[in-house]
C-alpha cells in the first residue's frame, strides 16, 4: 500500500502546486473498511514532510446526527441500528460547511501563525468514539494549510445533498475495494473493538447496516478524478 500513498500523494502535490488559488481541497472516499481513513491520514503525513506545503484531514464523521438527534426520528430503533447511513447524517449542515471551506479556501491569505487571528481558523466537529458522539470545534483548519484533505463514505454519493459535494472540491479520489472483503475487515473489526462478542455477532452486524452502505456507495458512486487500490491492512476503516 506504500508505493499507492506516495501515487496519491505525488499526484495531489503535483496538482496542489499547479493550482492558481491559495489552498486545494481534496476528496477521499470509500466504502465502510475501504481504508480510506488510513490512506487519508498517511497522505497528509506525507504531504507535511514536504515543507513547501501544510495539509490538514477532516473527517465527515463529526456531522454524524447525536444519539439525541436520532431519538427524534420517525424510527429511532433502526436510526441507531442503521448509524452510519447517509440519512444518520447531518447532510445539509455538512454541505454547508464545505460551502464554508471552499469560500474560506479561496478567500483567506496564507499566513504563519505569527500573522493570523481566531476570526481566520475555521472549525469543524470531530466524532468522538468514546462518548459515540459529535464534539464541536474539535478540528482547526488554520490559514497556513495549502492543502485539505477531506475523507468520508458519501463524498461522491449521488443523492440529493451529497452530490453538491463533488463541485466544491478540487480533486475527488475513491478507495476501491471489494465490498466482501471490506465486509470481512469490518467484521473483525467491531469485534476487536469490542462492540461485538463473536465474528458471527460481527457479520450479523455489518450485514444490517455497513455492507448495505458499501452496495450504495458503490451503485451511486459520481465518476472520481482518481481510483487507488485498497489492500488489506489490519484495522482499516
Amino acid at each position: 500500500m506504500d508505493s499507492e500513498y506516495r501515487r496519491l500523494t505525488d499526484t495531489i502535490r503535483l496538482q496542489a502546486n499547479a493550482h492558481t488559488k491559495p489552498r486545494y481541497i481534496v476528496a477521499i472516499a470509500g466504502i465502510p473498511g475501504s481504508g480510506k481513513t488510513t490512506i487519508a491520514e498517511a497522505v497528509v503525513h506525507q504531504l507535511n514532510e514536504d515543507t513547501a506545503n501544510h495539509a490538514t484531514l477532516l473527517s465527515m464523521d463529526g456531522f454524524h446526527l447525536s444519539r439525541v438527534a436520532l431519538d427524534q426520528l420517525p424510527d429511532p430503533k433502526e436510526a441507531h441500528v442503521r448509524r452510519g447511513a447517509p440519512w444518520t447524517f447531518d447532510v445539509a449542515r455538512f454541505v454547508a460547511f464545505i460551502h464554508e471551506l471552499r469560500s474560506w479556501a479561496d478567500k483567506i491569505p496564507l499566513a504563519s501563525s505569527k500573522a493570523w487571528s481566531d476570526a481566520d481558523i475555521l472549525l469543524a466537529p470531530a466524532f468522538d468514539h468514546k462518548t459515540k458522539d459529535p464534539v464541536e470545534d474539535s478540528v482547526a483548519i488554520t490559514p497556513d494549510a495549502s492543502i485539505i484533505v477531506v475523507e468520508g463514505n458519501y463524498l461522491l454519493l449521488n443523492e440529493p445533498g451529497w452530490r453538491d459535494l463533488a463541485n466544491l472540491v478540487d480533486y475527488r479520489v475513491f478507495v476501491d475495494t471489494d465490498p466482501l472483503e471490506a465486509r470481512d475487515r469490518v467484521a473483525k473489526r467491531h469485534v476487536q473493538a469490542g462492540i461485538e462478542k463473536t465474528l458471527e455477532d460481527g457479520y450479523r452486524r455489518v450485514d444490517s447496516n455497513d455492507y448495505l452502505n458499501a452496495l450504495s456507495i458503490r451503485e451511486k458512486l459520481l465518476v472520481p478524478d482518481m481510483v487507488v487500490k485498497s489492500m488489506s491492512i489490519p484495522g482499516v476503516s
